[in-house]
C-alpha cells in the first residue's frame, strides 16, 4: 500500500475504533434509525483488525495496540459461529461481548492516541 492508501486505512480504523470506544448511548445515537445487522458488524470489526494488523506491520501504527486488536478478534470468535441475525444496535446494550469489545478499543485507543475519548465519526447517510 502507498502512503496515501495508509493514511486513509489508519484514519478509518481509528474512526471506527472511535465508533467502538464509544458509550452505549452515544453508540445507539450514530446508529440512528440504520439497520446494520450484527453479523455484519462482526465482520466489519474483524477486517478493522486485520486492516490495523497489516498498518502495524508497515509501520503506520504502534505495535502495542496488536493485544487489543487480537483480543477483540478472539472474543469476536467466539461468538462468531453463532447464528447472528438480529440488529447490532439491539445487540449493543444486551450482548456482554460488546461491553468487552467497548473495553478492548478504549484501551487500543489509548496505546495509540494517548486518549480514548475522541469525535465519533461522521454518522453513515
Amino acid at each position: 500500500m502507498n502512503d496515501l492508501g495508509d493514511a486513509h486505512m489508519r484514519t478509518w480504523s481509528l474512526r471506527f475504533m472511535t465508533l467502538l470506544a464509544a458509550g452505549l448511548e452515544d453508540q445507539l445515537a450514530w446508529l440512528g434509525e440504520q439497520a446494520v445487522e450484527a453479523g455484519d458488524a462482526v465482520e466489519e470489526v474483524l477486517l478493522l483488525c486485520r486492516v490495523w494488523e497489516g498498518l502495524v506491520e508497515r509501520g503506520v501504527g504502534e505495535p502495542g495496540t496488536l493485544p487489543d486488536a487480537e483480543a477483540i478478534v478472539r472474543r469476536l470468535g467466539e461468538i462468531g459461529d453463532a447464528p447472528r441475525t438480529g440488529l447490532w444496535a439491539d445487540e449493543l446494550g444486551t450482548e456482554p461481548v460488546w461491553g468487552e469489545v467497548r473495553t478492548l478499543a478504549r484501551q487500543f485507543l489509548l496505546t495509540e492516541l494517548g486518549d480514548w475519548r475522541r469525535p465519533l465519526p461522521p454518522a453513515r447517510g
